[in-house]
């Protein structure tokens, strides 16, 4: 090995030693792998029975009564304008708390929980399919990329009230 590499692979080495590690849950949509931060998460079950609510906007599934509380529950995949699927053994519902409100996310799997450096995240592109004003930015892992989701931006202040008066 050169000099020169060596000296580039002790440089990254010291900057992730010292870099800022960011926590994620990693989810799937379709093939896209995603995640959120894990302070905005505060559990994750699996899919149960969702109560239609009637004049609900679009992306709202439903609502689900999760240990006395009513909360609503929002379809990501529509809500990103990907095609329906039907809920299987790995669909979950991610309880998650934005602008105060606590919301469930329907996901198609969630994989794992991760430590990534600040370091490795670069600004978001713009992705077919989903809006750049949800994205925080996307993280480069080892083979994949990670689309990581601002939970704040995914619901507009209007949409947010909306789910007041369902749930």
């Amino acid at each position: 090995m050169e000099l020169k590499e060596k000296i580039e692979e002790e440089k990254i080495g010291f900057h992730q030693e010292y870099d800022e590690l960011i926590q994620l849950v990693s989810f799937k949509l379709d093939d896209e792998e995603f995640g959120v931060n894990i302070r905005n998460v505060q559990e994750i079950n699996r899919a149960v029975e969702i109560t239609k609510v009637p004049d609900a906007p679009d992306f709202v599934e439903g609502v689900i009564n999760l240990r006395g509380q009513v909360i609503p529950v929002i379809n990501l995949r529509r809500r990103f304008g990907l095609p329906r699927r039907e809920n299987d053994k790995e669909t979950r519902i991610m309880v998650v708390e934005i602008g105060g409100k606590v919301v469930g996310f329907v996901v198609d799997l969630v994989n794992e929980v991760l430590r990534i450096p600040s370091s490795t995240v670069e600004p978001p592109p713009i992705v077919a399919g989903i809006d750049v004003e949800y994205l925080s930015g996307v993280g480069k892992l080892d083979k994949r990329l990670l689309i990581i989701l601002d939970l704040e931006k995914i619901l507009s202040t209007e949409e947010i009230a909306q789910l007041r008066v369902v749930a």
